[in-house]
C-alpha cells in the first residue's frame, strides 16, 4: 500500500497555485486508504470471533457429551449381560468423538487461514509504518532547512502582493497541520501493527493447542474402536441369547404401545366430546374455533416450542425413532416409537413441558409409565422406578416427574422417552433442543 505521494513532488510544487489542491486530494486519499483498512480490519476480526466462537462452543459441548458417556461406560463394565448395551453406548461414543475430531480440524484450518491473513496484514502494516516514517524524516529535515534560511513572517512579507501571501500563509498552515497528521498515523499504525501482533500470538498459542487436542482424541478414537470390535466379538458369539432378548422386548413394546394408544384414544374422544358440548359451541362461536380456549393455547405453547424444549434426563441418545437395522443381528430390524435416553443410576427425570397427567401405568418390561398431555400433544416417559404423581395431577415444565430404573443385570438405567400429537408418533429428536 502507497499513501503518500512523492515528496520531492511535493517540494517542486511548494509555491505553485496547485499545491494545495494536490495536498488535499493527497490527504483525503489518504484517509480513505486508512478508512478502508480499518474497516477490513474490523470486519474481519468480528467475522474471525463469531465464526471461532461457534465452533468452540460445538467443541466444548461434545467435549461435555463424550463425558457424560465416558461415565456411563465406567458404569456399565464389560459382564457379558450388558455387552450389547455398552456396544450401543460405545457407538454414540464413537461418533461424538469423530464429530470432535472433525470440529477440531475445522478450527484448525480456520485458525490457519486467520494466521496467514494476519502475517500479511502485519507484513503491509510494517512497510506502511517504514515508508510513512521515511517520507516523515524528509519532511522534517526540508522543513528544518526552510526555518534555517527563511522565517514564516518574512516569508509571508516577501509576498509581491495580497493574494500571493494569503497563499504562502494558507501553504503553512496546512503544511504543518499535515504534518502533524501524518506523525500521528505513525503512532496509530504502530499502535494496530502491535495489536495485530499480539492476535498473532495468541492464535499460534490456539493452534497448538487444537494440535494437542486432535492428537489426544484421535488416540482415545482408537481405543473405543478397539474395544468396540471386541465388545462385537463376544455378541456375535452369543446370538442366541441376543435374540431370545429382543422377542421379550419387542412383546414389552406391544403391550407399551397399546397402553399408550388406549390412554390417548380414550383422551382424543373426551376432547371431541367437550368440543360438542353446549359450552364448547357458545365459546366457540365467540372464538371462532372449535377448540377450546384453554386447549388451543396449551397446544400453541407447546407446537411453538418445537426444537427449543429441554430434555427429560441428562445423558446420550442410544436408541432412535423409526425403524431400523439392530445394532448386531444381521437382517434384523427393529421399530422404536420414541427415543431411548441413556442415564446414570436413578437419575431425576423431568417434565420437558407443563401438562395434566393422564395416566400412570407399570407395565412389565417398561416398569412404571406415566403420560402428560399438552393439548392435543402427549409426551411419554416409561422405564421409571418411581412415579411421583397421579391422574389429574398438574405439571410444570422440567418439574421432577419420577427416578430413572435401574437394570443391575445389564447395568443400564435408560428413559423411553415418547412424544405424539392426537394419535400420530412424532419424532422426540425434532421437539427437544
Amino acid at each position: 500500500m502507497k499513501f503518500l505521494v512523492d515528496i520531492k513532488k511535493l517540494n517542486r510544487q511548494v509555491y505553485s497555485s496547485s499545491f494545495f489542491t494536490l495536498l488535499e486530494t493527497h490527504t483525503a486519499f489518504f484517509k480513505k486508504m486508512v478508512g478502508c483498512l480499518l474497516i477490513i480490519l474490523i470486519f474481519s476480526s468480528s467475522s474471525f470471533a463469531q465464526t471461532r466462537k461457534s465452533l468452540e462452543s460445538k467443541r466444548k459441548q461434545l467435549i461435555s457429551d463424550i463425558k457424560i458417556t465416558n461415565k456411563l461406560l465406567a458404569e456399565t463394565g464389560k459382564k457379558k449381560e450388558s455387552a450389547l448395551n455398552r456396544y450401543t453406548t460405545l457407538q454414540t461414543q464413537i461418533s461424538k468423538r469423530e464429530e470432535l475430531i472433525k470440529t477440531v480440524q475445522e478450527e484448525l484450518e480456520f485458525t490457519n487461514s486467520n494466521l496467514t491473513k494476519n502475517e500479511e496484514v502485519i507484513l503491509s502494516l510494517s512497510d506502511d509504518i517504514n515508508r510513512l516514517k521515511e517520507e516523515y524524516a524528509i519532511m522534517a529535515r526540508k522543513a528544518m532547512r526552510h526555518k534555517m534560511t527563511h522565517s514564516k513572517l518574512l516569508f509571508i512579507l516577501s509576498a509581491d502582493n495580497f493574494n500571493d501571501a494569503f497563499q504562502r500563509w494558507h501553504y503553512i498552515k496546512t503544511y504543518d497541520a499535515y504534518r502533524k497528521k501524518q506523525a500521528h498515523l505513525i503512532v496509530e499504525t504502530q499502535k494496530m501493527l502491535e495489536r495485530k501482533g499480539v492476535q498473532l500470538n495468541e492464535q499460534k498459542i490456539q493452534k497448538e493447542n487444537l494440535l494437542a487436542t486432535s492428537k489426544e482424541q484421535q488416540q482415545l478414537l482408537n481405543v473405543e474402536l478397539k474395544d468396540k470390535i471386541e465388545v462385537l466379538k463376544t455378541l456375535r458369539s452369543d446370538e442366541s441369547r441376543l435374540r431370545s432378548n429382543l422377542a421379550k422386548k419387542q412383546k414389552a413394546h406391544q403391550k407399551l404401545n397399546s397402553a399408550i394408544e388406549g390412554v390417548i384414544r380414550t383422551e382424543v374422544a373426551a376432547n371431541r366430546k367437550e368440543a360438542r358440548s353446549p359450552a364448547a359451541l357458545n365459546n366457540s362461536k365467540s372464538t371462532s374455533s372449535a377448540t377450546p380456549v384453554n386447549t388451543r393455547k396449551l397446544t400453541n405453547n407447546f407446537s411453538s416450542n418445537k426444537g427449543r424444549l429441554p430434555w427429560p434426563v441428562e445423558g446420550v441418545v442410544t436408541g432412535y425413532f423409526g425403524t431400523q437395522a439392530h445394532p448386531t443381528l444381521k437382517k434384523i430390524k427393529i421399530k422404536n416409537n420414541g427415543i431411548d435416553i441413556r442415564a446414570s443410576k436413578q437419575a431425576a427425570v423431568k417434565s420437558v413441558f407443563k401438562g395434566e397427567v393422564v395416566a400412570t401405568q407399570f407395565i412389565p418390561g417398561f416398569d412404571n409409565m406415566i403420560i402428560i398431555k399438552h393439548g392435543n400433544y402427549y409426551t411419554v416417559y416409561s422405564k421409571l422406578e418411581e412415579v411421583f404423581f397421579k391422574k389429574g395431577d398438574q405439571i410444570n415444565a422440567q418439574e421432577t416427574i419420577g427416578i430413572l430404573s435401574y437394570d443391575p443385570k445389564s447395568s443400564k438405567s435408560e428413559l423411553h422417552f415418547e412424544v405424539w400429537r392426537d394419535k400420530l408418533r412424532l419424532n422426540p429428536k425434532d421437539w427437544v433442543r
